[in-house]
């Protein structure tokens, strides 16, 4: 529900009130029962707290297990191993071929 400002214009009073959009305007002053005008007020302004609010919070759940697959990479076997272990064959290679 909106909240609405008023004052007085009697006393001065000003005063804010809860009310739906199609309830009828407070017309009297709740302490001199003068006649009260609504005023225009800014409102309040919207607070965003938080990391914020983006389209994939309310993915489904499968919709997230798919990006998370994409995400992590496929287990590789060791790549720096296998390089070592190529490396020594080519040198045992090479050590027992006989010298011409």
């Amino acid at each position: 529900m909106p909240t609405y400002e008023y004052k007085c214009r009697v006393c001065g009073t000003r005063f804010e009130e809860f009310q739906q959009i199609t309830d009828p305007p407070i017309s009297s002053c709740p302490q001199c029962e003068g006649k009260v005008e609504r005023l225009i007020s800014a409102g309040s302004g919207l607070l965003f707290k938080g990391s914020g609010f983006y389209i994939t919070d309310y993915r489904s759940e499968s919709y997230k297990k798919a990006a998370d697959k994409e995400k992590r990479p496929e287990p590789k076997a060791d790549s720096s191993s296998s390089k070592k272990d190529e490396k020594s064959k080519g040198k045992t290679q090479s050590k027992t071929t006989p010298a011409s």
